[in-house]
């Protein structure tokens, strides 16, 4: 497995991570399966796929343990990415909350849970719009020098708060959505990421399994799946996103490939300063992803994907208003 550098401050990681929020939910909670869970963690530990993505609110809070479970005597060989500012008092969306004081609460509950002694890169979840990104940044700072957490990373933040965050401590990564079928970053935020030297970790870079061409209307998931609400599954926007998204299979099938392979190889083409976290909890698409490092896309390839999904071709928002309210550009 290849390695790449997040950010300039000695992070580096595996060229692809393992999101793991859906061990636990999002996708469905009857498909939970915890045992081959672990054993998904420990594949990609066998494989080289070193960096993994977890977070308090997912769950809430099971996925840091399940995470913590499956890194006990292994913690050396794995990066452990986890996050901090939802106020969870209200629920999973019940708004931000960085505080100062309660990153550092947050800090030393992830690592209990999580069984381990620092954080290697601990994220803010959503950018606080009542705490200036001066004190975000400078709490973060202030654990860094205590060793609890070893680099700062945001998530979904716009240029401006990048900047400033960036100004108090190093950012080492931002986490955003980033995939062939929503590139909002292209145009402001990754040229002010190359720019001041900060990595790119595109979580959903599979389109909530879009690209993979193995999706359903929304209606045809579960209660417990959250793409039951994402208007891109919706009525005209899915009949349209699927033609949209046929470029991918039909490339992937002419260099016999699969279709998430073709999506992760585009992502990872984009530059050695991008680290997807594609997320699964089934070894066999795990095993799937780890391919898209050896896969090289022709410039013929990339030019017909880019124009198939150029942005004007996707129908509908990535999120329903009231979570997109909470994206910071």
């Amino acid at each position: 497995m290849q390695k790449r550098k997040l950010g300039n401050n000695g992070l580096e990681v595996s060229a692809l991570g393992l999101g793991c929020m859906g061990m636990s939910e999002y996708y469905g909670e009857a498909e939970a399966n915890e045992a081959e869970s672990i054993a998904t963690i420990h594949r990609a530990l066998d494989l080289a796929i070193n960096f993994f993505d977890t977070a308090e609110v997912y769950g809430p809070y099971v996925n840091e343990e399940l995470l913590g479970r499956a890194l006990k005597g292994r913690r050396d060989n794995a990066i452990v990415a986890t996050k901090f500012g939802i106020d969870l008092s209200r629920g999973a969306t019940g708004g931000a909350d960085s505080r100062p004081e309660h990153i550092r609460e947050v800090a030393d509950a992830s690592l209990l849970r999580l069984g381990i002694d620092h954080i290697d890169l601990f994220y803010q979840h959503r950018v606080d719009r009542a705490v200036p990104m001066e004190d975000v940044a400078g709490a973060v700072g202030d654990l860094v020098r205590e060793g609890k957490v070893r680099f700062f990373g945001l998530s979904e933040a716009g240029v401006e708060n990048i900047r400033r965050a960036h100004a108090v401590h190093p950012v080492s990564a931002l986490q955003s959505e980033y995939s062939l079928w929503e590139r909002n970053l292209e145009n402001e935020i990754i040229p002010v990421l190359q720019e001041l030297g900060i990595g790119l970790v595109p979580f959903c870079p599979l389109g909530r399994g879009f690209l993979t061409g193995s999706v359903r209307r929304a209606e045809k998931y579960t209660a417990k799946d959250h793409r039951q609400f994402d208007p891109r599954f919706h009525g005209e926007n899915f009949e349209a996103n699927r033609k949209a998204v046929e470029i991918v299979r039909n490339i992937a099938e002419a260099i016999g490939a699969k279709p998430s392979q073709v999506a992760l190889a585009w992502l990872l083409g984009k530059g050695d300063f991008i680290v997807p976290i594609p997320g699964t909890k089934r070894r066999v698409y795990l095993e799937e992803n780890a391919g898209a490092v050896d896969l090289k896309l022709s410039d013929d390839d990339v030019a017909r994907l880019e124009a198939a999904l150029r942005p004007e071709a996707v129908s509908g928002s990535r999120y329903n208003e009231k979570i997109m309210a909470g994206v910071d550009r």
